[in-house]
């Protein structure tokens, strides 16, 4: 738990974050990396990074998100940007032209919270109200319609919104009150209604009120309760689900017994988390080492990820995955093709390796099937 002096360590911070719970605002500086092809990166190019490139100057970038080739970002005046691929207007504004340098989306300062899925894009504002955009064709922006938008529109009248995750083509969602709400395809049971029916609308999952966190990957969804405990539902043929099998589920399924489970992060079919102490799991498909094991070989049921335990956040991409440690160092690891593990190479790692020799990175973020990967260094709070 958080303490009360009025100062949270990093890694209370980014859990705190996760969880929609953080009240302060984190600045600093904004870097990517990895394919580059639409202009994700936001550097003005189009060329391939296989080491983080600073995104403009600015130091006042508080939160990101990464889509398969275009990202979103919220600065600490509360405004929002975003950049890269925009064929269905994931971008938001207004056009379907792609930007390979970060744009604002409208004139308004009061974003708090960003997800980008694989074509589509959600926000939370500090009123609570949530608000997508983007390709809608499975009915993953939530608005009762399967019509693309390139401009935000407001999901219902609701302003009882806390957390948003996207997943390739499919949103989930964390009201305040505790309760979980998903939309969109559903032909792996990734909404966990207990059904393969797809939604255009938000359906909630069950009834309980205890859910502090979710995720989403490719087909996939996770989230952890107010006790400690992480479930998973959606496809599994890959074994992200960790239960120990295969098998789609269409309802969310308890991972063990374990309360200690703290982040959840969900890759295309691979899944990682961090525990309250401070140790790193992660399972589902290996092929590029994305498990981080040192091996090659799938996982169906969470695999400890060295023996570390001071792991404060983590991000899945399509198939790699990155972390922070509490000390403020990045590491990475699985495929690399495009450079998107940041080393300076374009070689597969199966065993996490460092990101430069910075301590200050605070925030990173990944795409369920994104090959690029977005970082904030951290600077001071407000």
């Amino acid at each position: 738990m958080p303490n009360f002096s009025g100062i949270w360590n990093l890694k209370e911070q980014v859990q705190a974050i996760a969880a929609g719970r953080w009240t302060g605002i984190l600045l600093g500086e904004l870097y990517a990396w990895g394919r580059n092809t639409q202009g994700q990166l936001g550097d003005g190019t189009v060329v391939y990074r296989s080491s983080p490139v600073q995104v403009g100057s600015l130091t006042t970038w508080s939160q990101i998100a990464a889509g398969v080739n275009h990202t979103a970002a919220i600065k600490t005046d509360g405004t929002m940007w975003a950049w890269g691929q925009n064929t269905n207007g994931q971008i938001g504004d207004g056009t379907v032209a792609n930007k390979s340098s970060p744009v604002q989306i409208g004139a308004l300062t009061t974003w708090s919270q960003i997800a980008a899925g694989g074509t589509h894009t959600a926000a939370v504002k500090t009123d609570g109200t949530l608000w997508a955009w983007g390709r809608n064709t499975y009915g993953q922006i939530g608005d009762g319609t399967v019509a693309n938008k390139s401009s935000p529109v407001q999901i219902g009248a609701l302003t009882t919104w806390s957390q948003i995750a996207a997943g390739d083509l499919h949103t989930a969602a964390v009201k305040t009150d505790g309760t979980l709400w998903a939309w969109g395809t559903n032909g792996g049971g990734q909404i966990g209604d207990g059904t393969v029916v797809r939604r255009s609308s938000p359906v909630q999952v069950g009834a309980l009120t205890t859910w502090s966190q979710v995720a989403a990957g490719g087909n996939h969804t996770a989230a952890i309760k107010t006790d400690g405990t992480l479930w998973t539902w959606g496809a599994n043929s890959s074994g992200q689900l960790g239960d120990g099998t295969a098998v789609n589920k269409s309802s969310p399924v308890q991972v063990g017994a374990l309360t200690t489970w703290s982040q959840i992060a969900a890759g295309d079919t691979h899944t990682a988390a961090v525990k309250t102490d401070g140790t790193l799991w992660a399972w589902g498909q290996n092929t590029n080492g994305q498990i981080g094991d040192g091996t090659v070989v799938r996982r169906s049921s969470p695999v400890q990820v060295g023996a570390l335990t001071t792991w404060s956040q983590i991000a899945a991409g399509d198939t790699h995955t990155a972390a922070i440690k509490t000390d403020g160092t990045l590491w990475a690891w699985g495929s690399n093709g495009g450079g998107q593990i940041g080393d300076g190479t374009v070689v597969n790692k199966s065993s996490p390796v460092q990101i430069g020799a910075l301590t200050t990175w605070f925030r990173v973020a990944k795409g369920p099937r994104a090959s690029h990967t977005v970082a904030i260094t951290q600077g001071q709070t407000n």
